[in-house]
Order: structure tokens, then C-alpha cells, then sequence
């Protein structure tokens, strides 16, 4: 027999079975929390204190909404269309931007390249909320401070975006194309809307992706920059109200009600994009 036909057969620690119980658990602990949620908005206010969520009566959903609309005149409402303007329209632009910003770091030639794009990097790395404090003295300089452009703003500047952009470029946008283009006697602009823009899709719609979520889920900036409640983000608005609950009981079913809407417009969008976000993941992650 042997050496190797001698050698102990190692113990599969990682078999398909282990994979999938591991798998199991982190779905499991993620789900959890949204379906206690969904639950916990059914139900009114006694049955939420009773922590009888999954008992037949208590059955509100219907009020529970009438009431998350009409709470405080309606600032739900305000802070929903906030929400949706400051992250659809500020990942839409910042999409664009970033990835613009990726294709020129990834095309052209200028000096210092990499060293700026070293900084990119490094600007990864700091986390938005060291940055809160200089972005408001920035904006209180400029006169912004609680208005729609304080939060706006600055939420258009993705370094994570920007390299995101460029691995785009390295692997959707060929060389060969642009430079087909030129000899056409297309401008550097034209070549890149009508021709390297299409190629660059799916890893838009990625970058968008990423950019809605964090601008959607942004919470410190708006709560620094902002004082007028019409001008709440959802998440900043629904943590006001979480913060009166202990005085006010009657804002714990619409606090609930409100994250759950809340969650509405990310699922939707992973939902209707995840083709162009997972093949856009895909070729970002092999080129």
C-alpha cells in the first residue's frame, strides 16, 4: 500500500452540510429582526406592550398606517419624500459622478495619478463620522446649515464609488473602443456618453446601489446638519419619535409601522436591479 494510501483521511470541517447550518444561521439572524418587525406592525399598542405578537387579536395594521400618516400633521409623509429625494436623486448623481471620476483615473494620463488615487483609497477608510463635524463648519461658512443641501451635498462624494468606477472601466470599457471612436472624430465627452457610458452600466447601477443604501440608511450627518423637522430624513425622523415614546406611548406602534415602510424602497430597488447589480458585481470581481 502506499504512502499516501496510509496518510489519515483529514476530517471535512467545512462539508456541504456545515456550509449550509452556518448559512442557515446568519439568514436566521437577519431575518429575524424583519420578521419581528412585520409582526410587531399588525398589532397595536396593548398588544405590543403585552409582547403577545403572535396571538390572532391585536390586529391594527390598517389604523396602525392611518396613524403613522396623520402623527404630528403628517411629518411622515415629508420625511418619506426627503428620504427618497436625498438618496434616489443623490445616488443617481453621485453614480454618475463616481464613475466618471473611475474612468478617468482608469483612461487617461495625467500626473500624479496614482497618488491622487492613493488618497481615494485612504478616503475610504475614514469613517463619515469624523467627517461630520468639518462638513458642518464647511457649511455653516457657506450659509447651508439646515437646509436641503446641507445633506445633499456631500453625500455626492463616494470615494468607494470612485473605485468601484475604475475597475468598471478596466473591465467593461476596451481600450480598443475609445480609441475606434476617436479616429471617428468623436470629442473625448461624446465618446464617453454615446459609447463608454452604455459599456459601464451594470457597474452604475451597482454603484447606485451602494450609494442608496448608505445615503438611505444616513443618520449622524442629518442629525448634525439639521434642526427643522420638515427637512428629516426618515431615519432622523423616526428616531425623534423613538426618543419620545418613553414620555408618549402612543408613537411606539407608528415608530414601528414607519421602520417597517422604511425598509420598502431598498427591497424594491435590490429587487428590480439585482440583474444588473449581481452581473455588474461579477465582472467587477474577475477583471
Amino acid at each position: 500500500m502506499s504512502a499516501a494510501g496510509n496518510a489519515p483521511r483529514r476530517p471535512r470541517l467545512l462539508s456541504v452540510t456545515t456550509v449550509n447550518a452556518v448559512v442557515a444561521v446568519f439568514v436566521l439572524y437577519t431575518l429575524l429582526p424583519v420578521a419581528w418587525l412585520v409582526l410587531a406592525a399588525t398589532k397595536d399598542r396593548d398588544a405590543l406592550f403585552r409582547s403577545d405578537l403572535l396571538s390572532p387579536g391585536g390586529f391594527s395594521f390598517a389604523q396602525n398606517l392611518r396613524d403613522l400618516f396623520a402623527m404630528d400633521g403628517g411629518l411622515y409623509g415629508r420625511w418619506y419624500v426627503n428620504s427618497l429625494l436625498y438618496a434616489v436623486l443623490g445616488a443617481a448623481v453621485g453614480a454618475l459622478l463616481s464613475v466618471a471620476c473611475g474612468y478617468a483615473f482608469d483612461k487617461y494620463r495625467f500626473r500624479h495619478k496614482e497618488k491622487l488615487f492613493g488618497l481615494v483609497l485612504a478616503a475610504v477608510m475614514v469613517p463619515q463620522t469624523v467627517l461630520a463635524l468639518p462638513l458642518y463648519l464647511m457649511a455653516s461658512e457657506a450659509g447651508l446649515v439646515n437646509t436641503f443641501w446641507a445633506v445633499f451635498v456631500p453625500v455626492l462624494f463616494n470615494p468607494f464609488g470612485v473605485y468601484l468606477g475604475r475597475i468598471f472601466a478596466r473591465g467593461y470599457v476596451p481600450d480598443e473602443v475609445l480609441e475606434a471612436a476617436r479616429v471617428d472624430g468623436a470629442g473625448e465627452l461624446t465618446t464617453y456618453a454615446r459609447v463608454a457610458l452604455r459599456m459601464l452600466g451594470p457597474g452604475l447601477v451597482t454603484v447606485f446601489l451602494f450609494q442608496l443604501t448608505a445615503i438611505w440608511n444616513n443618520f449622524f450627518l442629518p442629525m448634525v446638519m439639521l434642526s427643522d423637522q420638515s427637512l428629516y430624513p426618515v431615519s432622523l425622523g423616526l428616531y425623534q419619535w423613538n426618543s419620545a415614546a418613553s414620555v408618549s406611548p402612543e408613537y411606539y406602534p407608528v415608530v414601528i409601522t414607519g421602520s417597517l415602510l422604511a425598509v420598502v424602497p431598498l427591497i424594491l430597488a435590490f429587487v428590480l436591479l439585482q440583474r444588473f447589480w449581481r452581473s455588474g458585481l461579477t465582472a467587477g470581481a474577475v477583471k
